[in-house]
């Protein structure tokens, strides 16, 4: 039996498919303790991370309490740009670990060399159940609200996070000189 597990991600936002892999790894690798790593902790605002670690941190919490999960602990992590000493750093936040589960398959391999097991896990519905389909349909007024838990709505209905994509989407096309249905 595994310890310490890290789940490692951006969650930007959480989404279903977030919800699914911890479910899958609390049954199938059952570690005593899951940290819940938030990537690129210190990246807000932006069409690509638009949310704030704090705002990330509460929808994960709040929706694994929903699910009466627990034995978790969820711990922002900045990047360092370097990938050579991402492993080494992430490891100095926390307390130690023995298995990483991600899908990305950089952190995959990074962990991978650092010799952390990185067990396989399933995706849940890819495509649909990633951040980036979320902030596609906010940016564009299509449906988004069955891709994320039902927690995670409340907070991104209370942080306007809408209008927020869509502020940030607009702004990106200006800035790179694309048009915005004008």
């Amino acid at each position: 039996m595994v310890e310490w597990g890290l789940f490692v991600g951006r969650f930007q936002p959480f989404h279903n498919g977030h919800l699914e892999v911890i479910r899958s790894v609390l049954r199938t690798y059952r570690p005593n303790e899951l940290i819940i790593g938030i990537g690129s902790a210190q990246t807000s605002h932006t069409l690509r991370d638009p949310f704030t670690a704090g705002e990330r941190f509460e929808m994960i919490v709040r929706a694994l309490e929903f699910e009466r999960l627990e034995h978790f602990w969820v711990v922002p992590i900045p990047d360092v740009d370097r990938h050579a000493i991402w492993v080494s750093h992430v490891a100095s936040l926390l307390p130690p670990f023995e298995e990483v589960y991600s899908n990305d398959p950089l952190t995959r391999m990074l962990f991978q060399q650092a010799g952390y097991k990185v067990p396989e896990l399933p995706f849940f519905n890819r495509g649909a159940f990633e951040g980036t389909e979320v902030r596609r349909r906010m940016a564009a007024h299509e449906e988004w609200r069955d891709l994320v838990p039902l927690s995670t709505r409340t907070v991104l209905d209370e942080l306007g996070a809408e209008e927020r994509i869509r502020l940030l989407a607009h702004r990106d096309t200006k800035s790179t000189g694309g048009t915005h249905g004008h």
